[in-house]
């Protein structure tokens, strides 16, 4: 029986470089954020990618990775079976795809880390098994992650701020510091159907 771990924050443990995927709850509103750039080793090769996308059948999950493009796309393809199989069903889904990357002998090897969201919940998915929920309504992850995570958990406190200002101002900082992180930032936002606090 799989057990739901459960974190205060999710930053990236294992340092994947070339990204920042950062996402804040806030409210009756979640907000994810990439930034572009992909890196091969210390050169720049693109600086528009889009490591955040809409998924699900009606475009109500927003998933983020960061790692290896390709296999961070094997994974997005998987979630989105599971995701057929378990419909309105997030966490089990995200459980069941975790289930099948610790123990498929080609899932093992990919290289990524997963946000993924939907209105109501947050969930990061890694290969060892993970499913983490946050306890602040924050995700980092990627190179960059503990500098977004940080000017998160700032902002959060300022009075008036929405998830997508947060994002978008901790994105900022992110790419001020981190080398493998820039300011090509895609955001993607949800409306939660009640407006109660998730803090």
């Amino acid at each position: 029986m799989h057990t739901l771990h459960t974190a205060s924050s999710s930053h990236d443990p294992v340092g994947w470089h070339g990204t920042t995927i950062l996402c804040v709850r806030r409210g009756a509103e979640v907000a994810m954020a990439g930034d572009g750039q992909v890196t091969l080793g210390s050169t720049v090769v693109k600086g528009n990618a889009r490591k955040v996308r809409r998924i699900g059948p009606q475009d109500n999950i927003l998933a983020g990775f960061a790692g290896a493009t390709a296999d961070a796309f094997t994974l997005l393809e998987r979630l989105e079976a599971k995701l057929e199989r378990y419909p309105n069903q997030l966490e089990r889904a995200c459980v069941e795809l975790a289930k099948d990357w610790r123990t498929d002998r080609y899932l093992r090897r990919l290289e990524a880390m997963m946000a993924v969201v939907d209105a109501e919940h947050s969930f990061t998915l890694t290969g060892n098994g993970d499913v983490l929920e946050p306890e602040d309504g924050i995700i980092a992850i990627g190179s960059g992650g503990n500098y977004a995570l940080s000017a998160a958990r700032a902002l959060l406190t300022v009075d008036g701020l929405g998830a997508e200002e947060i994002v978008r101002r901790s994105m900022k900082i992110a790419g001020d510091i981190c080398v493998y992180t820039n300011h090509s930032v895609r955001v993607e936002t949800l409306k939660a159907a009640s407006d109660q606090e998730s803090r």
